[in-house]
């Protein structure tokens, strides 16, 4: 006798069928997570639910998001293989449900604590594309009742669209930053062909030499320089970037920076100066990534100086519960159509690589790391006097 599909199921098969429309469209692979949680959560009638995604070349689960992830940190929280239910999962390549998740010796609590959830009840399934373990999706704390054979079915039906979604969302970034990276290479490629042809010609001087070898060694330098930022900027974008959550000290981490490029400052001539004061309330981030963004700022405002210029970081707390976090230089300046592109990736200002090398990538990192903290970062310039890139951090007090 065939089994008659209720009301309610057919409901839920159907809204199964525009959720998959909907993952199959989305290529942002932020929004695509986060729209898989809540429909999961939607699906199976949780009360939350969560995806973890899989490295398999370093057999790591990475914590990625969460119907209620308040805190935009945990984002690339490591979760063990052995010793968690997502482990369990990924090894098996099996899904599960557990009625009294906290009796469950492969319950792993660190991510129930951080996001402040406790797990009474587990639906989780693997998330395999094409042969390959993508990663787990899990649903937790059914509303009403247990988590049952059609919930899993249904989890399951969604995991397999949301394992297809995940990988081309990832093959479509990929694709786009490596063609990115080749157009970027070919100058310095260029660059080094031409100088390794001048140095075999015969009757070269000494002096031509060395100016063709300082050349070649700048080059170099930027390959090495393009492909660590290269690959941090695509860590970041694919979201296997782990972050740590902290009390940050204001003004000790602008007099950190300060020193560690007082040596570049001087080299160039530019004053670097402080102004924050030592009661700003400290902000809940990680320091060391936050770090990286005012060390990048500020080594643009030295490097794009004039001689004798100025470098100022500048702190105060301002409305709405942030923190803000200025740089400021009395270079040239930009103008609006150069403004309008500073945050993209491996963009710079005409004009810039006549005053110094970059990749044109920092910026773009400096937006990813303080967008990751629910911050913003902004720039405004004044030409012929000046450029100030600010970062906006919540307090979270």
């Amino acid at each position: 006798m065939t089994e008659q599909v209720t009301a309610p199921s057919l409901e839920r098969y159907q809204r199964l069928i525009e959720l998959s429309r909907d993952l199959a469209s989305q290529l942002d692979l932020n929004t695509l997570l986060f729209r898989i949680v809540a429909a999961a959560a939607d699906l199976c009638d949780a009360q939350e639910a969560s995806i973890l995604l899989y490295d398999a070349l370093k057999g790591e689960l990475h914590f990625e998001a969460a119907t209620n992830m308040g805190n935009p940190l945990l984002r690339g929280l490591v979760v063990p293989v052995e010793g968690s239910v997502a482990g369990w999962i990924v090894t098996n390549r099996k899904p599960v449900i557990i009625s009294d998740a906290q009796k469950d010796s492969r319950l792993f609590g660190s991510v129930g604590k951080a996001i402040k959830l406790s797990t009474d009840s587990l639906l989780g399934v693997p998330l395999i594309n094409k042969d390959k373990v993508v990663g787990v999706l899990e649903a937790i704390n059914k509303r009403s009742g247990e988590f049952d054979k059609q919930d899993q079915e249904l989890l399951a039906a969604l995991g397999g669209q949301a394992a297809v979604a995940i990988e081309n969302s990832r093959l479509f970034l990929q694709s786009d930053l490596i063609a990115e990276l080749v157009h970027e290479l070919r100058t310095p490629m260029g660059s080094l062909n031409t100088a390794v042809h001048l140095l075999s010609r015969p009757g070269i001087t000494p002096e031509q030499s060395a100016k063709i070898i300082g050349m070649i060694s700048d080059e170099t330098n930027r390959l090495s320089e393009l492909t660590t930022s290269f690959l941090d900027l695509s860590r970041l974008e694919s979201g296997r970037v782990q972050f740590k959550t902290e009390a940050v000290d204001v003004h000790k981490l602008l007099e950190s920076c300060g020193l560690a490029l007082a040596g570049r400052a001087l080299e160039r001539s530019i004053s670097v100066k402080v102004e924050a004061a030592e009661t700003l309330p400290a902000f809940q981030g990680d320091g060391d990534k936050i770090k990286q963004v005012i060390l990048n700022l500020l080594s643009n405002a030295i490097k794009y100086n004039r001689p004798n210029g100025l470098a100022l970081m500048r702190a105060e707390e301002v409305g709405g519960g942030e923190i803000r976090i200025s740089v400021s230089d009395t270079g040239p300046g930009l103008n609006e159509e150069a403004l309008s592109h500073m945050f993209e990736r491996f963009y710079r200002a005409p004009g810039a690589e006549k005053i110094a090398s970059g990749t044109g990538l920092g910026l773009a990192i400096c937006k990813r790391i303080v967008d990751v903290h629910r911050g913003r970062i902004e720039v405004t310039s004044e030409v012929g006097k000046g450029t100030t890139f600010a970062v906006y951090l919540p307090i979270k007090k």
